[in-house]
């Protein structure tokens, strides 16, 4: 029973992260899942099953705050969904650990990018005019759905990311149609398991508990998201993504543990300062709106 509730306060926490800043739910609880010994497809079976009734709660949720743009979220479903089928099957068949340290570089580095643009750029140079094509939003779905289903979670760091990075979309809808896309990628992950592995031996009681968590956490995360300075909202995904890649991808590259705790505190610290930068930046921002009107 007792960790039957805490799985459920992971729920929330998880879901509460994923729902403000796009990402981490399927990295929070499959890390968690296998802490306690649970093989890595059943964790990430457990993980998809429960995002079935979380990511259909915080899509309602940011449709309600206006937070997603449907166009984009069209051309990245459908091909999401038979990524994320794929991975499923390739995972429950075949080691899906080979692939994950390059995935960390990569997410690593475009989070420290997104990170620095959005934290020190102008105003008006955050936010790029053009749409978003399907050009990109086809392979990015495909991507993004395959490596979220063969990782255990890569739907949010991979979609939300790239969006951020194109420049393209407001944040707060980067990261609303990214949550809301992820009800079906996970129905398509979860046959996927299903198909691979069968019904039989899913802890069916965890699955309630992250999904009874997930549903709590799912409103707040995403009227959260409608509140957020564009500005902040950028520079705390990006950073998120670039502190949960690095020990995965240093680790990768045989660097020390203690090394790497250390890189870790570093870049943590250095967010931290970029965050205080974005906020600074978000004042001056203001203050020069405010004068305009006078100076003219």
């Amino acid at each position: 029973m007792r960790k039957v509730v805490l799985i459920g306060l992971v729920g929330i926490v998880a879901q509460f992260i994923d729902g403000s800043l796009g990402m981490a739910y399927g990295a929070t609880t499959a890390t968690l899942l296998l802490a306690v010994g649970l093989a890595p497809a059943l964790a990430s079976t457990i993980t998809h099953l429960a995002e079935i009734g979380t990511t259909l709660a915080a899509g309602i949720s940011h449709q309600h705050f206006g937070n997603v743009d449907w166009r984009a979220l069209r051309w990245l479903v459908i091909p999401g969904a038979f990524g994320a089928f794929l991975g499923a099957y390739v995972l429950s068949n075949i080691d899906g650990e080979v692939a994950r340290p390059w995935m960390a570089g990569f997410l690593c580095l475009l989070g420290l990018y997104i990170l620095v643009r959005y934290a020190t750029e102008k105003e008006k140079e955050l936010l790029v005019g053009r749409r978003l094509s399907a050009k990109f939003l086809l392979p990015l779905g495909l991507f993004a759905g395959f490596i979220d289903a063969a990782g255990g979670g890569g739907w949010g760091p991979v979609g939300t990311s790239s969006l951020l990075a194109s420049r393209r979309i407001e944040p707060r809808k980067a990261v609303g149609t990214i949550d809301t896309s992820e009800f079906l990628i996970a129905i398509a992950a979860s046959a996927g398991f299903l198909v691979g592995l069968g019904r039989e031996g899913i802890p069916w009681d965890l699955v309630i508990a992250l999904l009874i968590g997930g549903v709590i956490a799912a409103p707040i995360a995403a009227w959260l998201v409608r509140m957020l300075h564009p500005r902040i909202l950028g520079t705390a995904a990006g950073g998120l993504v670039a502190v949960t890649n690095i020990r995965t991808a240093l680790k990768a590259l045989g660097v020390d543990d203690g090394v790497n705790n250390g890189l870790i505190i570093i870049l943590a610290s250095a967010w931290l300062i970029m965050l205080a930068v974005a906020i600074r930046r978000i004042r001056i921002d203001r203050a020069r709106q405010r004068h305009r009107p006078a100076a003219a």
